[in-house]
């Protein structure tokens, strides 16, 4: 599995890892009870504070969308928390893109509110 981080993006590291798996994990390809590489394996492959992966990795247990296991690492659970997960992904996009617009937090609340009607 390829990690990638962007240093200078305002997103802190952490959730940049969490959103990189929940992409993997939304796209399919990564399948619920394939196992994860280790926090250390992670944080030395992107030069980063184990903590940080654990972090990234914490935020997706807490989502639901693996498991982590002491002494045995993380597990992709999937069940239904996965097409949660694909929701969110496209959620982030859309604000991604959104500020990327100018938009602002209310203005992004407005357009969701337009659209459901």
């Amino acid at each position: 599995m390829l990690f990638r981080v962007d240093p200078s993006s305002p997103v802190p590291l952490g959730e940049q890892i969490a959103g990189g798996l929940r992409g993997a994990i939304a796209d399919g390809s990564v399948r619920p009870g394939e196992r994860l590489p280790s926090a250390r394996e992670v944080a030395a492959s992107l030069g980063v504070n184990m903590h940080t992966v654990l972090r990234g990795y914490q935020q997706l247990r807490d989502e639901g969308l693996i498991e982590l296991r002491r002494g045995r690492g993380a597990v992709v659970t999937g069940g239904p928390a996965s097409g949660r997960a694909r929701l969110t992904a496209r959620a982030r996009e859309l604000v991604a893109e959104s500020r990327a617009l100018g938009l602002s937090d209310d203005d992004i609340v407005d357009l969701v509110r337009t659209v459901l009607g």
